[in-house]
């Protein structure tokens, strides 16, 4: 678990961390550097949930060794299906990193969720649904890696 108490804002409880792959993790299917290492060093604290719809057919091969749980979903219905798993954990134990359309639902109701602009861009929805936006995953792990930058963020 991960408790972060930010003043003027809330005191954050999360137990899960649910990511899309293609856009946050991935560019054209390959997983982005540094990732793993984040991901893996993030474990020790949150469980790991990768929900994507594998455009690129690689996501299971690029993250082998990483400890995490992986969902392909169908293509259809992403957004809601991403919306039911996150509400099945609890939204209030969650964080969700995303930055397309289909992330909207699911950063709209995470307990706190960040959108990602990076290659792919970020989907206005996304945007609008998400508590933070930063440049790449690299920051969006950083902010859960080292809790103050958070606290820095999101304080009144």
């Amino acid at each position: 678990m991960l408790e972060i108490d930010i003043p003027g804002y809330k005191t954050l409880r999360l137990e899960h961390l649910l990511l899309d792959y293609n856009g946050t993790l991935a560019y054209d299917g390959e997983l982005l550097d540094g990732v793993d290492v984040d991901l893996s060093q993030l474990s020790h604290n949150l469980h790991i949930h990768i929900l994507t719809g594998d455009t690129f057919g690689r996501a299971r091969e690029e993250l082998s060794g990483i400890p995490c749980e992986l969902v392909i979903l169908s293509a259809c219905n992403q957004d809601s299906a991403k919306l039911d798993y996150l509400q099945r954990l609890g939204a209030k134990n969650c964080a969700a990193i995303g930055n397309g359309r289909n992330d909207r639902l699911m950063l709209k109701t995470a307990e706190l969720a960040i959108a990602v602009a990076q290659h792919e861009s970020v989907a206005v929805e996304a945007l609008m649904a998400a508590d933070i936006l930063v440049p790449n995953i690299g920051a969006a792990l950083g902010l859960l890696l080292h809790p103050l930058r958070l606290m820095a963020t999101l304080r009144s």
